[in-house]
């Protein structure tokens, strides 16, 4: 044991089927990553990205699920990264872990390897609390990882177009009250758009949506039947409690 391991936890997820070391302040991966990987329509043999990846919880999950893919776990922190490719190697998943800031010029992105026009899949959690109206973080880590500077999303998303194939997929999960802000930013190079918004309880606002939108399509957005993470007793449905633990997907996953 070295000093770091006190600062780090050992989180099961899916199951059991995927254990993260994560830092124990900060940004800790949760059920948003759980979701997005659940909602990410990849297949074996694709090429997937995982932009912001940390510690790697979502692509990991993507990939457990998936099997035999190649993947990027894309990150800026130096420190994630590195737990980012322990993690894929404690859980004997093949992948490549890029230290990177998402927002790079496209010479950045080819001399890190990712190269226009090769990716069939990209997700994403970009930091997602507008500065203006959300107090930020005394945590450095958590700050960075939540809170949005300007034209953040459209810069990640300008990112994800330019990696992606014709027709790749990207999926993204984002603040529900901003839904706009992703529209918007999707304007511009993607189509087929896939809106799944998702709620704590029946009765609350949704808190988050989940995303999917593919590269050159023209078909009109779409809105799901909305996802209720809890009951009145405040525990997971069973389709949600399944979909946790890696025994279901997400209707944004299907292809």
């Amino acid at each position: 044991m070295n000093d770091r391991d006190d600062e780090l936890t050992l989180d099961a997820f899916l199951g059991g089927r995927l254990r993260l070391r994560q830092p124990k302040s900060g940004h800790r991966a949760g059920h948003d990553a759980m979701l997005l990987a659940a909602a990410t329509p990849a297949r074996p043999g694709d090429y997937v990205v995982d932009l912001g990846a940390g510690v790697g919880a979502a692509g990991l999950a993507v990939a457990k699920r998936v099997g035999a893919l190649e993947l990027a776990l894309v990150e800026i922190d130096e420190g994630l990264a590195e737990l980012a490719r322990g993690n894929a190697l404690c859980n004997a998943i093949a992948a490549e872990t890029i230290v990177l800031d998402v927002t790079s010029s496209a010479s950045a992105f080819a001399a890190a390897g990712l190269l226009p026009d090769r990716a069939d899949v990209v997700l994403m959690n970009p930091p997602f609390n507008d500065s203006a109206r959300h107090q930020a973080s005394p945590d450095k880590a958590r700050e960075s990882a939540h809170v949005a500077g300007a034209a953040s999303l459209e810069g990640w998303i300008h990112a994800a177009r330019r990696i992606l194939k014709s027709s790749g997929v990207l999926t993204l999960i984002w603040r529900a009250d901003a839904v706009a802000e992703v529209l918007a930013a999707l304007e511009r190079g993607f189509g087929s758009v896939v809106v799944l918004p998702v709620h704590a309880e029946a009765a609350s606002p949704a808190i988050r949506i989940l995303v999917r939108a593919v590269k050159g399509a023209r078909a009109p957005t779409r809105i799901q039947p909305a996802l209720i993470l809890d009951d009145e007793a405040r525990s997971p449905y069973p389709k949600v409690r399944d979909i946790l633990e890696g025994n279901g997907i997400l209707p944004l996953a299907m292809r």
